[in-house]
């Protein structure tokens, strides 16, 4: 088992002071990551419509390497305002702590009900791959989450997206583990590139988790 433990030190000079942290030291077990990505292929399914996924050989004698073509919402990819809000932020100009935080998972593979415990968290809904309603998009703005993610290819039609996006709230879709997820607590890390002007982004997205963390990491 391996941990890395973070604390904070001042250096000066001679003087070195270590400050540990009591309840908000983290300690993260490496061995309880969860990868909540597809892997990205040329049999990647993509939405109806979207350009399929092409890995082309570009060398392969003195070094290897591939050409990729791909749309921004291939695989397991997020969803920035500008996908279908006119002058809204582009993938590059929305802040990274949208991308990272505490995660919940929502087994709504029979109904969407959303716990009162959502409010700044990334909500993860595991539907099977059905889509949400409108109402359910317009409950998770008024919880105030920090973003959604789920399990199908698409989380809804273009006033789902529009309702979430309009609040700034990233979608993540083509999520997969969230089973694994259930009833834990962990850290959400879904990182995308970082594209001008882009309308979102493939991600590798991942869970920590944090079960024996103190509440509030």
């Amino acid at each position: 088992m391996c941990y890395i433990k973070f604390t904070s030190a001042l250096s000066k000079g001679k003087i070195t002071a270590t400050k540990e942290i009591d309840k908000s030291q983290i300690i993260v077990r490496l061995s309880m990551i969860v990868d909540l990505s597809v892997e990205l292929s040329e049999e990647t399914r993509v939405y109806p419509g979207d350009p399929r996924v092409e890995i082309i050989p570009w060398a392969r004698e003195e070094f290897y390497m591939n050409l990729l073509k791909l749309g921004e919402h291939s695989g397991t990819h997020v969803d920035a305002p500008i996908h279908f809000i006119p002058n809204g932020k582009a993938i590059n100009e929305l802040p990274l702590e949208k991308f990272i935080g505490e995660g919940i998972v929502i087994d709504a593979r029979e109904k969407i009900e959303i716990p009162q415990e959502v409010e700044g968290k990334i909500v993860l809904l595991l539907t099977g791959g059905k889509e949400i309603t409108i109402e359910i998009a317009k409950e998770l703005v008024d919880r105030n989450v920090k973003a959604v993610g789920i399990d199908g290819m698409s989380i809804g039609n273009e006033e789902v997206h529009k309702v979430l996006l309009s609040a700034e709230i990233p979608i993540y879709e083509n999520l997969v583990n969230l089973e694994k997820l259930i009833g834990r607590r962990f850290l959400f890390v879904g990182l995308p590139l970082k594209i001008r002007k882009g309308s979102g982004s493939p991600v590798r997205a991942v869970a920590i988790i944090m079960d024996g963390a103190p509440a509030g990491i």
